[in-house]
């Protein structure tokens, strides 16, 4: 199905937003996920199905000093 992620069309097999991250090979813990523009706690990813047209922006934490 199509989504788009971060403002980019994209093709994905994922069912919910926690297979999204696994086929995106991004850890949970260390990314923010907003969908269809409403935040999702990292808890419920798993219970956020994921549309056709859906629209899924993602920030990465990253460390330094």
């Amino acid at each position: 199905m199509d989504v788009v992620i971060n403002g980019e069309k994209r093709k994905v097999t994922s069912v919910t937003l926690l297979d999204l991250l696994e086929e995106l090979e991004l850890d949970p813990r260390a990314v923010v996920v907003e969908h269809n523009r409403r935040i999702v706690r990292r808890a419920g990813l798993s219970d956020v199905t994921v549309a056709e047209g859906d629209a899924i922006e993602l920030v990465h934490f990253v460390g330094g000093g």
